[in-house]
Parts: structure tokens; sequence; C-alpha cells
């Protein structure tokens, strides 16, 4: 099975590792506990306590295993080598959107990243996948149920 590059600022990098971390120290010690607990009720049979530790050992290894996949076919983005000219993964970008008349700002972060309450969109979104390439002043469509959305690139900048 070919694994996918997983493109990552430095940030969203060591927040997955810090994640992963917690865990496999933390959470694993919490459940451990829980199970060891509930088998001290009795009949497993009949113990819910026992077998919502067990599903939330068996949640929580999924989730390790999923993140030290991630992480280990994860591209770090160099910041530094961030170019303003052209929007990429790591660019802040803000746009006129032409429809509703009104200005936005994005941060074009990798699936992995995304958090929609902080305007950090993926590179894989409708909205990221339009802007990736595009330069100042550039006018991208973007297809949405409704039709199609305009967006002009007013700036692009380098992500805080």
């Amino acid at each position: 099975m070919e694994e996918k590059e997983v493109l990552l600022t430095q940030e969203g990098h060591d927040n997955l590792e810090k994640e992963l971390e917690t865990l496999k120290t933390e959470v694993r010690t919490e459940i451990a506990e829980r199970i060891k607990i509930a088998l001290g009720f009795g009949d497993l049979s009949e113990n819910s306590e026992y077998d919502e530790a067990k599903n939330a050992q068996a949640t929580n290894e999924i989730r390790i295993a999923e993140l030290e996949n991630k992480l280990r076919y994860a591209k770090i983005i160099d910041e530094s080598e961030i170019d303003t000219s052209v929007v990429q993964i790591g660019s802040k970008v803000k746009v006129f959107d032409m429809e509703y008349n009104e200005e936005s700002n994005y941060t074009i972060v990798g699936s992995m990243e995304v958090d929609l309450v902080n305007n950090k969109i993926s590179n894989e979104s409708p909205i990221g996948k339009a802007l990736i390439g595009a330069k100042k002043n550039q006018v991208v469509e973007v297809s949405v149920p409704a039709g199609v959305a305009k967006y002009k690139v007013l700036q692009i900048m380098k992500a805080d």
C-alpha cells in the first residue's frame, strides 16, 4: 500500500507529536486504570464499565497508529522558503469574495491541520485547491453547490 505524503507546517507537526505523546502516556495510563477498576466489578459478560474502557482503549490505539503513520510520511513545509508571489501551503491569503463583496483571510495548510474556526483551510478543499498557484490580483473560480464562487487574491503573506 503506497502512502500519501502528508504536508505539515512545523507547528502542525509539533502539535501531532504532542498529541501522540499524550495518547501514548497519559491516555493509555488512564484507560489501563479504568480497565483495572472495571475488572474488580466481577462478571465481564454484563460489565458495561469494562466494555467502555476496552472500546476507549481500541479507539486510542487506532488514533496512535494513525498519528504514527501520518508522522512517518510527513513532509514539513519550510516556512522560510514560502514565496509570497504565489499561493502555496503555508501562505496566508487575503481574498475578496466577488459575490458577497467581502474580504476574508485564509491560511492554506495540509489536510491534518485544518482549523475552520481560525480560517485554516486544506490545500485539498475546493477553495484551497483553487487558490494554490494563484498570484496577487488573480481571480480564481471555485465550484460550490450554488454554482461558481469567484475570489480575487488581494494579498499573499507568510503565515504567522
